[in-house]
């Protein structure tokens, strides 16, 4: 049964999962972040059957988030290879990471981010490029951007994220006064 397509709808969210949104997919872009690129890398990492790998790989091909290169003409052999958009899912899988470690790993974290010269374990946080402020609730809520429908508007001035959550008791988070452009002063 096919599933519903996602890349059309207004939400990022909805049109990122529609790109990786499949448990291998993420997997194979894990490993390609860990270095590997060849399928034979892939198969034995993600033991996933080869028909299936076959394709992940082309759907992520085709979203922009590998580039498929020759190595060798005879017989044709391939990498797959991320691209900026793929090394940009870096922080969804940092972040996937540490929510597993914290929710899923009774045993303890499996797996750690470390600085690479000194092994001092990272603590992750999101956090505004603009101010280096952690990105929590109440100090940051979800507004429509500039390419939001009326549809978007109304679902997002009504969602808990924002309205119940504004920092500074406004009556909506979501004032066109109170939207500001990264950068731009109070």
């Amino acid at each position: 049964m096919r599933h519903k397509s996602f890349g059309k709808m207004p939400c990022p969210v909805a049109r990122g999962l529609e790109r990786v949104g499949e448990w291998w997919s993420i997997l194979i872009i894990r490993d390609a972040l860990h270095g590997l690129t060849r399928f034979d890398q892939f198969e034995e990492s993600l033991g996933i059957a080869p028909n299936m790998l076959t394709r992940r790989l082309a759907a992520l091909v085709k979203a922009g988030v590998l580039e498929k290169r020759r190595y060798r003409e005879h017989p044709p052999r391939y990498e797959y290879v991320l691209t900026e958009r793929g090394r940009d899912f870096q922080q969804v899988i940092v972040a996937m990471q540490t929510w597993g470690n914290k929710h899923f790993a009774p045993e303890g974290a499996s797996v750690l981010l470390v600085h690479a010269k000194t092994g001092a374990v990272a603590d992750p946080v999101m956090v505004d490029r603009n101010t280096g402020r952690p990105l929590t609730t109440p100090e940051y809520v979800v507004a429509p951007g500039p390419a939001a429908g009326e549809a978007t508007r109304r679902k997002l001035e009504s969602s808990a994220w924002g309205r119940d959550n504004a920092a500074d008791g406004a009556s909506s988070p979501f004032d066109r006064h109170r939207i500001r452009k990264p950068g731009a002063r109070s």
